[in-house]
């Protein structure tokens, strides 16, 4: 796969031009602006899904958004005149740097037109904000975290982007690593179909595995919501703890992101594996729900009437594609074939439910043993998102 060279970082940055200003987000109207302004970057593109506007204005709610309760965000505006022409957020995870003892923000939901020096405009607003909260490191595109959406697509742009993963145009990267950002991680994109079968082997050897560990698989229980939730979030956050860029969510996050969710997701693609009774390991397999987000075109309502609700209800009976979001196994029950275990179930089960297949997103590039484990079930790499990062 050919990737974006990577510019040296002695490159002299972009100038900015004397007629863009850059201003932070104070009003409603300028929220408004904000959340809108994706719309004239991505006219015509056929693989951007609108986000709804309403879902929008929401995760940028600080009553609505439980992010908020620990972390900061500055959002800014770019215009040339009266036009806006970039955005871009600065944020504030303390949870983040306490966790890994670093001393690093972010940028995200960054939007800018094909200008480097408009880009350049949006990162120095961002960095004072940083730099002032005692930054010494910014680290991106993250949208607030990798709780959240994150990375920049680099590779991998002939196919609409899958629930709750970014898109953004191929110029993205070169106004990026122009203003002095190099790659500080890859992440992965794999595709999967669902009539292709699992290599006999990896089947035998699974099956085997399921026999001698006691090992039993079932589907979240969507009548003890709160009770799995609280199961999950267990095996969440100690399945991930030691992986590059993971922050644990707080309580109210994993309540809130598994409310959301509860409405798209398909319970018996949600697998929880318990090894002699115990729950070790579970995977979250979601419909693919930016096919019905897209037909809405962004808006529930028009004019009072409920034509974009209508429209993704409708497109929503026509989902046959999957996103594989998660799959977390607690230490001391890795490298026992549980992994291989639920993804043969999962592949079992979308089959079974005519689905055709999809994506499993995202992987660490150097997650060496669960891009192998995905590859061994006939997963190929599809595409390629990546994390920068820039001294402040």
């Amino acid at each position: 796969m050919a990737l974006p060279a990577e510019p040296s970082p002695a490159a002299p940055l972009p100038s900015v031009p004397p007629d863009v200003t850059v201003s932070p987000v104070r009003s409603g109207a300028d929220k408004l602006a904000f959340i809108r302004m994706a719309y004239s970057i991505y006219q015509g593109d056929p693989n951007w899904v609108p986000p709804l506007e309403m879902e929008r204005k929401d995760f940028l709610d600080p009553k609505k958004n439980p992010f908020f309760e620990f972390g900061e965000v500055e959002l800014f505006l770019a215009r040339r005149g009266s036009q806006v022409v970039g955005r871009i957020a600065a944020v504030k995870d303390p949870h983040y740097n306490d966790f890994h003892g670093t001393n690093e923000g972010f940028f995200g939901l960054f939007e800018c037109i094909n200008d480097a020096g408009v880009a350049r405009a949006l990162f120095d607003a961002a960095s004072e904000w940083l730099r002032s909260k005692g930054f010494v490191k910014v680290l991106g595109p993250m949208n607030f975290s990798t709780n959240h959406e994150c990375g920049l697509l680099v590779d991998g742009f002939g196919k609409p982007p899958a629930i709750m993963t970014t898109y953004n145009p191929p110029y993205y990267a070169a106004l990026i690593e122009a203003n002095g950002f190099t790659k500080a991680k890859d992440l992965w994109s794999f595709e999967l179909s669902a009539s292709v079968s699992a290599p006999e082997k990896v089947a035998r050897i699974a099956e085997k595995i399921r026999q001698r560990e006691g090992v039993t698989v079932r589907s979240v229980d969507l009548k003890r919501f709160e009770a799995e939730v609280s199961l999950i979030k267990g095996i969440y956050n100690a399945a991930w703890e030691k992986n590059w860029g993971f922050v644990p969510m707080t309580e109210r996050e994993f309540d809130h992101l598994a409310r959301d969710l509860k409405q798209i997701v398909e319970p018996r693609l949600l697998l929880i594996a318990e090894v002699k009774g115990e729950p070790v390991a579970f995977s979250m397999t979601i419909p693919d729900a930016n096919h019905a987000i897209k037909a809405a075109g962004g808006r529930l309502t028009t004019f009072g009437l409920p034509i974009g609700l209508t429209k993704m209800l409708l497109a929503s009976k026509k989902i046959r594609r999957l996103r594989l979001i998660t799959l977390g196994i607690k230490e001391g029950y890795r490298r026992r074939g549980l992994d291989a275990i639920l993804y043969l179930d999962t592949l079992r089960t979308a089959r079974e439910l005519g689905y055709e297949g999809g994506e499993i997103s995202w992987t660490l590039e150097d997650n060496h043993l669960v891009n192998r484990a995905i590859e061994s079930m006939g997963g190929q790499r599809s595409k390629t998102h990546r994390i920068y990062e820039r001294s402040l």
